[in-house]
């Protein structure tokens, strides 16, 4: 497989518009690698990093430690956040921290409800309820990121449930949203016309996952409700024991992905790194982006 030769022009004026995703380590080694994707990611000139946050705050104190680690590249970084199984006084607690710290950008989520809660799960059930708080107690301090699902949520009604829930997030005081990610680029185009059909109009920005590791890839798209479409599934079944073949057709196939969402428009791209450097860098460089070693 080679690599693909576009004509780049749209994409040059883009560099500005790239997120990185981490997850925070659970080891010493986990962080010292992490360090090294940060510095190899930060030379690329992200608009800013963000780190996740487990069930149920199961991450907390590895996050906070995280977000502390990947700031010192002078990246803007931004905390996940979810507020399911946490009461108010916690969240602010986690808040005022990061503010304290010098965080000024929180992705805001429900996130996933740990094994034995009940449906509710907190005081704040959901993303919404988060988003009104951050904004009832600090202002316009953090700029507020939220989740958006192209495909839907796999706990919502049906689709129509599922941008209303959205519509009522960035009505409650979101400044821009990162998709779950995807790979049929038509569903991006879908839920953002949808959405402006409502009235809103903030950035949707597109999360992305290049293709690794295929048995994970198929877990982590079951779990989320990401479609691997029948094509892509069908192919990477083929090269399923190859991890290069794997590699190089993941890169081609994301770097396509990436290349119609820019062209036709998309505010920028967030990248699912799952804290490595390379797949991602393959495919900014499959992009014609400058790229610094």
């Amino acid at each position: 497989m080679n690599e693909m030769n576009h004509d780049h022009e749209d994409i040059e004026e883009f560099e500005a518009h790239f997120s990185f995703e981490f997850f925070p380590p659970k080891t010493d080694a986990g962080f010292t690698k992490l360090a090294d994707v940060r510095d190899r990611l930060a030379a690329q000139g992200p608009e800013f990093f963000s780190v996740t946050y487990g069930a149920g705050g199961s991450t907390r104190e590895r996050t906070f430690n995280a977000v502390k680690m990947v700031r010192e590249s002078g990246v803007d970084t931004a905390p996940h956040l979810s507020c399911v199984g946490h009461t108010r006084a916690e969240l602010r607690e986690i808040i005022d921290g990061y503010k304290a710290g010098g965080v000024t950008r929180i992705v805001a989520l429900r996130g996933d409800l740990p094994s034995g809660m009940g449906p509710t799960g907190g005081e704040l059930p959901y993303a919404r309820d988060l988003v009104e708080f951050i904004r009832s107690e600090y202002g316009n301090h953090f700029s507020i990121e939220v989740a958006a699902y192209p495909e839907m949520h796999p706990q919502a009604a049906n689709l129509d449930a599922d941008i209303a829930n959205f519509v009522a997030k960035v009505k409650a005081g979101a400044d821009s949203a990162i998709t779950q990610y995807f790979f049929n680029p038509d569903a991006y185009f879908h839920f953002v016309d949808r959405v402006q059909d409502e009235g809103i109009h903030i950035p949707i920005v597109p999360g992305i996952m290049p293709i690794t590791n295929v048995a994970n890839l198929i877990r982590f798209s079951d779990g989320c409700g990401a479609e691997i479409p029948r094509w892509l599934r069908k192919q990477l079944e083929v090269y399923a024991d190859d991890e290069e073949s794997v590699r190089l057709f993941g890169i081609d196939v994301v770097s396509a992905l990436c290349e119609t969402l820019i062209s036709a428009g998309a505010p920028g791209i967030h990248f699912y790194t799952m804290n490595q450097a390379e797949p991602t860098l393959a495919i900014l460089r499959n992009l014609g982006l400058p790229i610094v070693d």
